[in-house]
């Protein structure tokens, strides 16, 4: 798929919704709202996103240098790389892109997205010098993208600090069941993509590595519900992931000294490409985020609630997840938008409300596919994204129908 045709795809319905609106409704202000939505998200890209990310990725694609001089992330290539062997069988043995993916994957999985981010970038770029086709999505590139947008975090802190907030009276209740939603996405991810790769799963390095995790993710899972109080879960969050983060930078530069490099060169010789990488996005996130506004302020996402809910209706199903659905609609799209849809919820629904639980689930479940697309795709000068952005809407739809089941069977 090109993004050509989804970018102008988003203006021409957008446009077509809006001058519906215009004739049938009399709406004289849903140009304008277009209009003045695509100057402010031409202005949060470059002011809210792009500028800060630079100032991340110096910092980041600094610390990375020191740790590849270090080694440590050949280290941790070497530890992964029988799975990875597998399902990114186009990566060489022991190549950095390995290592870049797996730092990437673990900020992930801390929800380090100020680190996750920069480390993601660099793998994408190194993954680059391994496509032949420039422009064109590579298999592993494919399967990268579509795992990092599949948001496995392991806990949600951002939205339980948001629920705290609002006052809930337990704002961890959601963490499993959005350790449950994000977990279907991914692993449905891979499949996903490893179907259209040909990639066999039923390998006994594959089926031992995701029965690991999953062990490991059911086992925390016990421990937290069992043992920690909601106060100690959010603290040990708060601790834990912090402590990691510091704790890498610690160790890249005690094992860069050890091996007698220069660290204080090694970070601004690998900082020098932040600014760059940062500019280099621009255009495509830009691009991409003006015409997700068009769509948002013209009001399509009411359309298709509407939809969804007469034909549930007509089903007999029970809708009551039905106002929930602008969020989990809007997360591909936009994180920000998405995240001030969960928050209208909560305060029209209420925090503890059955909605106002349900959008935090949506909101955890998965990352926002186009966004990343724009972002991970336009640093490398990627153009025909082939099967990325499908296999990506495919793992957030089974991320929203898991966080759908599981909300009905927490909270309902």
């Amino acid at each position: 798929m090109s993004l050509n045709y989804i970018w102008s795809g988003f203006f021409l319905v957008g446009f077509a919704a809006a001058l519906a609106q215009w004739i049938l409704l009399g709406d004289n202000e849903i140009f304008k709202r277009i209009i003045d939505g695509t100057f402010e998200s031409a202005r949060m890209g470059v002011m809210d996103i792009a500028l800060p990310l630079a100032g991340v990725m110096t910092l980041w694609l600094g610390i990375m240098n020191v740790g590849e001089k270090a080694g440590a992330i050949g280290w941790l290539a070497k530890i992964i790389s029988p799975f990875f062997s597998r399902i990114f069988p186009d990566v060489p043995k022991d190549h950095p892109a390995t290592g870049h993916m797996v730092m990437n994957f673990a900020a992930n999985l801390l929800g380090l997205d100020n680190a996750a981010t920069p480390f993601g970038l660099k793998a994408m770029e190194s993954l680059q010098t391994l496509n032949p086709s420039k422009d064109e999505a590579s298999n592993a590139q494919i399967m990268f993208l579509v795992l990092h947008t599949s948001g496995l975090t392991l806990i949600p802190l951002a939205i339980m600090a948001q629920r705290s907030i609002f006052g809930a009276a337990d704002p961890s209740d959601i963490f499993i069941p959005c350790l449950i939603a994000t977990y279907v996405a991914t692993v449905t991810g891979i499949i996903a993509v490893a179907i259209r790769q040909r990639i066999n799963l039923f390998d006994s390095v594959v089926l031992s590595w995701l029965g690991g995790i999953t062990a490991a993710i059911v086992s925390m899972i016990y421990y937290f519900t069992q043992y920690l109080t909601k106060t100690e879960i959010e603290t040990f969050s708060k601790v834990f992931s912090n402590l990691v983060l510091i704790g890498v930078i610690t160790v890249f530069i005690v094992g860069a000294l050890r091996k007698k490099v220069n660290v204080y060169e090694a970070f601004i010789e690998g900082a020098k490409g932040g600014v760059q990488t940062s500019l280099t996005v621009i255009p495509y996130l830009v691009g991409m985020l003006v015409a997700i506004s068009v769509i948002r302020n013209a009001g399509i996402f009411n359309f298709v609630v509407s939809g969804f809910n007469w034909i549930f209706s007509g089903l007999g199903f029970n809708t009551d997840f039905v106002p929930a659905l602008p969020t989990a609609l809007m997360k591909p799209l936009s994180s920000s938008a998405s995240k001030a849809m969960m928050i209208d919820a909560m305060k029209t629904y209420g925090v503890d409300s059955f909605v106002g639980r349900l959008t935090c689930v949506f909101q955890g479940s998965a990352d926002t596919t186009f966004y990343i697309v724009a972002l991970y795709f336009g640093s490398v000068g990627i153009r025909r994204t082939r099967y990325a952005i499908s296999c990506g809407l495919i793992a957030d739809f089974a991320g929203v129908v898991a966080a759908i089941a599981v909300a009905y069977l927490f909270f309902h």
